[in-house]
């Protein structure tokens, strides 16, 4: 049977066990230190608190340790690893293949998407070189996952929800080059969130001060079947700067698109229960730049969100009248205090209030500077809903199955749970008949169906004795909380683990020859390129390169295609290049596109 993997980000501790208890069969989360999110990290002893309730349901822990290391830093994060793997963690994401060079634990490795993982050659590379698992690019297509599959027999993770970065991953040099926040160190500043202006080679303006680089977030739930027909075994939801309702919400909505294609093909989840979800999920209610699909069926829309990178929301309306301190659509609306609400100023600016009441199509904001006649109203948040998420009591369970059995001087209780773990509860008490046999019965299986805080839930009770028997509701309290500590023993007893050594080969990498592209930071990680028959190895940019004029960013999104300039969509393809990008700050960056290969390229 296939086992699927949901896996989900994890900021902190919290947000981890809300993953788990809404229906998460792995997290990942970010370490103390060289995490590919720097403000995502977290203490030891929070990451053990989060293994130790994630492998309650045999789900996996993995932390990431996917920066670009210098030399000095190489052995702290080896020992880190060490640490990590004493305490259970079921895997380590990484980036720099100078931890290969060094004396790790046998942990499983996962190929960080750092190390843009975008074709069959490199993937086999990995498979060969001794990683377990590799994330895929998030830009590739349907047919290109289902070749790396084919070719292959690595495990495959792959993202289908969150926020995208525009440039291919770990192949991003502008905020480095900017103000020497590298993305490959777990500092990126973001600049792919700013505005921008593009301008031809006679510096006339294409497009003034909009968010050129900014894409819409990824959303693949409709896709999830022909991801799994492809190969894909890791749905990865993207996020360890997201907060606790964020996960919730995209957690328990994942959870229950993939149970119904799950059960659908007989297949089943690779952790064990059940969550209970005390809200309804709705993507368009938590953090979003409106959806896309990206590239997994090629250029087949528009990517961008070059508006706003912020969330705008749901259209409620339009503004058909302005009077004092509200303002009327041209329909009801259902709004909540505290609601909040966005639209475009004169100026295209984003602007946001909050709603402080409602009559009807009436709208009574907090502030009402900027709404005019003929704007848009978008809600762009659901107090209501958030509310929700916040306290929300969702708990995870796994199924079990009791029976009350007499023995000549008591009683014994078995219990089995859905993995088939069993335990067994004995004690020695006179046995009184009951008064009232049907009562007694009902009593018993009511008190031992009372599972508590514990990880599990009761499907049925069964009751072997010869007959009707008084229990007093200590005794069997007592004999419950026995079978079930037990029971809890046994399933971490039984719990499946995997240990994996990295055996030191020289299966050729390849390419010969490695430019800053390659992000080769230390000593270690060009001798691991040596020994596989790298020749040439420049040093990554992080290493103090000069940028100027160097590649700073490859990327799938084109602005031609986006602003319906591109000569294979109908476009026009007679611009005056080559075109530039102009930040705020008056930084210059030419962009060259590759139409061969639907590339676009960044230049300093």
């Amino acid at each position: 049977m296939e086992r699927i993997e949901l896996l989900a980000p994890a900021k902190d501790l919290d947000c981890g066990i809300t993953a788990i208890n809404c229906g998460a069969d792995a997290v990942y989360i970010g370490a103390e230190r060289f995490g590919a999110r720097a403000k995502a990290g977290n203490p030891l002893d929070a990451i053990e608190r989060l293994i130790g309730h994630a492998h309650s349901f045999w789900a996996k822990v993995y932390v990431a340790i996917n920066t670009l290391l210098y030399d000095r830093e190489l052995d702290q994060a080896a020992g880190l690893i060490h640490r990590l793997h004493r305490m259970g963690a079921d895997g380590i994401i990484i980036q720099d293949v100078g931890l290969l060079e060094c004396d790790l634990p046998p942990i499983p490795l996962i190929a960080s998407t750092q190390m843009h993982n975008d074709c069959p050659d490199k993937v086999a590379f990995l498979q060969k070189a001794g990683f377990k698992r590799a994330i895929l690019a998030r830009e590739l297509a349907i047919d290109q996952i289902r070749d790396i599959r084919q070719r292959t027999a690595i495990e495959l993770e792959c993202f289908v929800h969150g926020a995208l970065c525009v440039c291919y991953s770990g192949q991003c040099y502008l905020s480095y080059t900017l103000g020497g926040r590298s993305g490959n160190r777990g500092e990126c500043a973001q600049p792919c969130r700013r505005r921008y202006s593009l301008i031809d080679d006679r510096g006339d303006p294409i497009v003034k001060d909009c968010y050129l680089l900014s894409l819409k977030d990824l959303n693949l739930s409709g896709h999830l079947d022909e991801l799994l027909d492809a190969g894909v075994r890791s749905f990865k939801i993207e996020g360890r700067l997201k907060d606790k309702p964020y996960v919730a919400n995209v957690v328990g909505f994942y959870r229950r698109r993939l149970d119904e294609i799950l059960s659908s093909r007989g297949w089943s989840r690779s952790s064990s229960g059940r969550s209970q979800l005390d809200f309804v999920p709705d993507l368009d209610k938590t953090f979003n730049r409106g959806y896309t699909s990206y590239f997994l069926h090629g250029r087949d829309e528009s990517v961008g969100s070059i508006d706003t990178p912020k969330m705008v929301g749901r259209p409620l309306g339009r503004v058909v009248a302005v009077k004092g301190r509200s303002f009327t659509l041209d329909a009801r609306v259902t709004l909540d205090s505290g609601d909040g609400l966005s639209f475009f100023d004169e100026h295209n600016e984003l602007c946001g209030t909050l709603v402080n009441g409602v009559d009807g199509p009436v709208v009574f904001p907090d502030k009402m500077d900027g709404i005019r006649i003929g704007t848009m109203i978008y809600r762009n948040r659901s107090h209501a809903f958030l509310r929700q998420l916040v306290n929300t009591r969702t708990t995870r369970k796994i199924a079990v199955r009791l029976s009350l059995n007499e023995t000549p001087d008591g009683f014994s209780m078995a219990g089995v749970d859905e993995d088939g773990n069993a335990a067994t509860a004995t004690i020695a008490i006179d046995k009184t008949p009951a008064r009232n046999p049907d009562t007694s019965g009902a009593t018993v299986r009511r008190q031992l169906a009372k599972t508590g805080h514990t990880p599990f839930a009761c499907i049925g009770v069964d009751l072997a004795w010869s007959r009707a028997y008084f229990l007093p509701v200590a005794v069997l309290n007592g004999l419950r909380r026995d079978l079930l500590a037990k029971l809890e023993i046994v399933s971490a007893e039984n719990r499946p683990r995997e240990e994996r050594r990295i055996v030191p080969n020289d299966v050729p990498y390849p390419v010969r020859h490695l430019s800053y592209l390659g992000n080769v930071l230390n000593q270690r990680a060009a001798a691991f390129y040596h020994r596989h028959g790298v020749t040439q190895i420049e040093p990554a940019a992080e290493s103090g390169l000069d940028m100027r004029g160097r590649k700073v960013m490859t990327t799938q999104y084109c602005l031609r295609h986006q602003l319906g300039l591109c000569s294979k969509q109908g476009g026009t393809g007679h611009l005056q290049e080559p075109l530039c990008l102009v930040d705020e700050a008056g930084h210059r960056y030419e962009v060259r596109f590759d139409c061969s290969a639907c590339r676009m390229e960044i230049y300093y």
